[in-house]
C-alpha cells in the first residue's frame, strides 16, 4: 500500500512507547495481590488509568495516551485479571473492593489526588471512585460511557445491539437453551461458574467474542480469544453484571453526580458505539458545567479507533494545560 494514502491508525496519534520505571504487587490483605506500574515522569501530574471490562486488564498501549514528560502514569490490573492474582477470582471482588484498591494504590504511592482516565467499565469505576472520594480526584477523561444501569445491560444482552449484528447475536445465544434466553446474563453466569473448566472456557470465548465483534465501527473480525484471558474476562464481567455492578440502586451514578459537579471532565464518545450507546454519555454530561462531551463521528467503542485515540490524547494534553494553569 502507498504510505501516502494509508489511513491513519490509533498508533499514529499516541506518544512513543515507554517502559515502566516501577512495577510492584500490592497486597490487599484479603487474599488478592494487585499489579501496579508507573511510567513517565516520577514527579509529574499523577494520572490513574482505569481499564475496562470488568476483567480487561491493562496493556502497554495504555501508557501512550499521555505526555510522558508531564504525567506520572499509574496503571493497575483490577482484581482477578491481568497480572493481578488470583486470576479469574470473584471472591471478595466487587466495585467497592476496587474502589478501596484504588485508594490503597494512591496512599501507597504517596499521591494526593489523581486525574482519572477510564473507558467503558473503566469510566464506570472512575465515576464511582470520584463520587466516593471527590477530594482525591483532579479531573476525569472518560471514553465510551457506561453507567452500569439495567437499561444498558438490556440493550447489549437483551437483543437491542443484536438487531444491528444478527449473525453475531445468533452465535451468542446459540449455546443457551430457548427457555433460558430471557436472561442471558444469568444463563451465562451459570455456565461460566459451572466448575467444568473446559465448559467455562468454551462459554467464555463466546461471551468475549460477542463483545469483541462489536467493539469497532469498522467491524474488524476478531480472532479467537485465548482461553485463559477469555475465562478471566468473561467470568469477571458476567459476575459484575449479574450483580448490577454492586451499586445500591439502579441509576446510582447519576443520582450522586452532584458530588463531582465541581470537577473538570472530558468525555470522548463514539457516535456509533454499539456496546455503550451515546445516550449514557449525553445523560452524564447534561447539566455538568465542568464536563465537555466530544462526539466522535464514524467511531465505535474501542480506544484503538483512530478518531477515539486522537481525541483522548488531545484530552489528556488539555488536562495537562488545565493543571498548569491551576498551578
Amino acid at each position: 500500500m502507498d504510505r501516502t494514502t494509508a489511513q491513519p491508525t490509533a498508533f499514529d496519534y499516541l506518544y512513543p512507547a515507554i517502559e515502566p520505571f516501577d512495577r510492584r504487587m500490592i497486597e490487599t490483605g484479603d487474599g488478592h495481590r494487585i499489579y501496579v506500574e508507573q511510567c513517565g515522569n516520577p514527579l509529574g501530574q499523577p494520572v490513574l488509568v482505569v481499564h475496562g471490562g470488568p476483567g480487561g486488564g491493562c496493556s502497554p498501549a495504555m501508557r501512550r495516551f499521555f505526555d510522558p514528560d508531564h504525567y506520572r502514569i499509574v496503571l493497575f490490573d483490577q482484581r482477578g485479571c491481568g497480572h493481578s492474582q488470583p486470576s479469574a477470582s470473584v471472591v471478595r471482588n466487587t466495585t467497592w473492593h476496587l474502589v478501596s484498591d484504588m485508594e490503597m494504590i494512591r496512599e501507597t504511592l504517596g499521591i494526593e489526588a489523581f486525574l482519572l482516565f477510564g473507558g467503558s467499565w473503566g469510566a464506570t469505576l472512575s465515576l464511582v471512585y470520584a463520587i466516593t472520594h471527590p477530594s482525591r480526584v483532579t479531573g476525569l477523561v472518560l471514553r465510551g460511557v457506561f453507567l452500569m444501569e439495567a437499561s444498558e445491560l438490556a440493550w447489549f444482552y437483551g437483543g437491542g445491539a443484536g438487531q444491528f449484528y444478527p449473525r453475531e447475536w445468533a452465535r451468542f445465544v446459540a449455546p443457551i437453551p430457548e427457555g433460558e434466553r430471557g436472561n442471558l446474563i444469568a444463563a451465562y453466569h451459570a455456565r461460566l461458574f459451572s466448575g467444568d473448566l473446559s465448559e467455562e472456557i468454551r462459554h467464555a470465548r463466546i461471551w468475549a467474542g460477542w463483545e469483541n465483534a462489536l467493539a469497532s465501527a469498522r467491524h474488524i473480525a476478531a480472532g479467537d480469544v485465548p482461553g485463559d484471558y477469555a475465562r478471566a474476562f468473561s467470568r469477571l464481567e458476567c459476575h459484575y453484571f449479574h450483580n448490577a455492578g454492586f451499586l445500591e440502586t439502579d441509576g446510582w451514578i447519576l443520582q450522586n453526580r452532584a458530588r463531582i459537579a465541581h470537577l473538570p471532565a472530558i468525555i470522548v464518545q463514539g457516535r456509533f458505539d454499539m456496546i455503550c450507546p451515546p445516550l449514557a454519555a449525553s445523560r452524564l454530561a447534561e447539566g455538568w458545567a465542568g464536563a465537555e462531551l466530544q462526539m466522535v463521528p464514524m467511531a465505535g467503542h474501542a480506544m484503538s479507533e483512530p478518531g477515539i485515540a486522537a481525541d483522548l490524547v488531545a484530552a489528556t494534553n488539555r488536562m495537562r494545560h488545565h493543571a498548569e494553569r491551576a498551578g
